[in-house]
């Protein structure tokens, strides 16, 4: 369960905790494991993310590779694990390893972890840095003090932000993948009447207000708003509140479905696209895992991703001439200062990152790997295999604009404006003009 462009990401989003959270309990040990000092030790870990089964399965993957290594893991709803993680760190009872998003909440424990460069120079070798997605790494030192170019978390998993089209309604009413906003606006349209939404936008989650702005914001003038985020542009500046009034066109010309802002994305927009309910979905790469291979009661839409397709959001007269990509770390993973098996606790990270416990991980479609070049053991369509190339071969390594803000006052600041311009209680100037107040509160503080 967006790369960011950036420079900019925010650690507290609800994007893992409506993806990717469970309930909070310890994940069970492969039978005759144990814990103990011998060999690597013992290494604990906690996060919201990945759901307790993968966790389990990437635990006993590792532990296979590394017997001398024993791993205790706990899964938390996102919320909780905010708690517990603070809770922990305030008593200096951390795990050895911890779930991280980069910017607010790796920085808020940065004293507490330990940087990673040498870790990853032992196992990977001082080129180390070529193996990821350059946008994973660059998100991973956000918000470091100037100077500080150590990686006090690494990324997991990655993603892109963009929209799905479910293939059979776009071919049963002739629709071709909108490649620009007029386009869009009359692929919508065709399916008025039908039953079916056009463009089905779950704008009740702030976080997905937010993904989609920025898609078109970075359409209109890429990288404007992450320039204004630091105080060298302007939230009111033209282009952007351009975008703001496309934005508002989604619901003020009915691109949108009725009730937009009554829909979560989950689970109730996601399961009426998975049902065939709508023809348009902005959502991002993590739809991918609808088709993981162990889902044995999968709609037959997902069975091997067969209905459904990716594409970049729209571009906008005036603007870019391409779709600019968006995206980010979906979550990344760190390591206690404290921790009493540094060594063991590296052995663990670096094999989730890029190795058998990766490998396990990306087995489920769960997202797209940090790393370059890893991919699932089985596909089970020609379509799955080919969506997967074009989001990590094509499009990861092009991601260049955050689908996150600088901080999570900027990022509530800008979902409300957005909900605003929706029921139509501002306009994209008065929106413009209290997400700029936001602003200069941040730059002040």
């Amino acid at each position: 369960m967006i790369s960011v462009s950036r420079r900019a990401m925010v650690g507290v989003t609800c994007l893992g905790l409506i993806l990717t959270a469970c309930a909070g309990q310890p994940v069970s040990q492969p039978s005759g494991m144990s814990g103990g000092a011998g060999g690597g030790g013992e290494v604990t870990f906690r996060s919201w993310s990945p759901i307790a089964q993968t966790t389990a399965a990437m635990v006993e993957a590792t532990q296979a590779k590394e017997p001398g290594i024993i791993i205790k893991s706990e899964i938390f709803n996102y919320p909780e694990y905010l708690v517990d993680l603070n809770t922990r760190a305030s008593s200096d009872t951390m795990p050895d390893i911890v779930g991280l998003q980069p910017g607010a909440l790796t920085q808020q424990y940065r004293s507490k972890l330990m940087p990673l460069n040498d870790c990853a120079a032992k196992t990977w070798g001082e080129n180390w840095k070529d193996k990821f997605h350059p946008i994973g790494l660059e998100q991973s030192l956000l918000g470091n003090p100037e100077g500080d170019e150590n990686y006090y978390t690494l990324p997991l998993l990655v993603q892109t932000v963009n929209l799905w089209q479910n293939d059979e309604l776009m071919k049963e009413k002739g629709v071709a993948t909108p490649k620009t906003w007029e386009e869009l606006q009359k692929a919508s349209a065709a399916f008025n009447g039908s039953g079916k939404a056009g463009f089905m936008l779950p704008a009740k989650d702030s976080w997905l207000r937010n993904v989609v702005f920025l898609q078109i914001a970075n359409n209109v003038k890429p990288g404007l708003v992450y320039e204004a985020e630091v105080g060298k542009a302007k939230w009111t500046d033209e282009a952007v509140v351009k975008a703001f009034e496309h934005w508002q066109k989604l619901f003020t010309d009915k691109i949108a479905q009725d009730g937009a802002m009554a829909l979560d994305a989950y689970p109730n927009g996601a399961n009426q696209f998975e049902a065939g309910g709508a023809a348009m979905i902005p959502l991002g790469a993590w739809w991918i895992q609808q088709s993981d291979p162990a889902k044995t009661d999968a709609p037959p839409l997902s069975q091997g991703l067969k209905g459904f397709t990716p594409f970049l959001f729209p571009t906008i007269a005036g603007g870019a001439s391409e779709s600019q990509l968006v995206g980010g770390v979906d979550v990344g993973l760190g390591i206690s200062a404290n921790t009493k098996n540094p060594d063991a606790a590296c052995k663990v990270l670096t094999d989730w990152i890029a190795g058998a416990g990766a490998q396990v991980l990306i087995n489920t479609f769960n997202d797209l790997p940090a790393v370059k070049g890893l991919e699932p053991e089985k596909f089970t369509s020609d379509h799955q295999k080919e969506v997967w190339d074009l989001m990590t071969t094509t499009w990861m390594p092009k991601v260049t604009y955050s689908r996150y803000l600088r901080t999570p006052d900027m990022d509530s600041a800008l979902g409300d404006a957005l909900a605003g311009l929706a029921t139509g209680e501002l306009t994209p100037d008065t929106a413009a003009q209290k997400v700029q107040a936001a602003q200069d509160a941040v730059l002040k503080k």
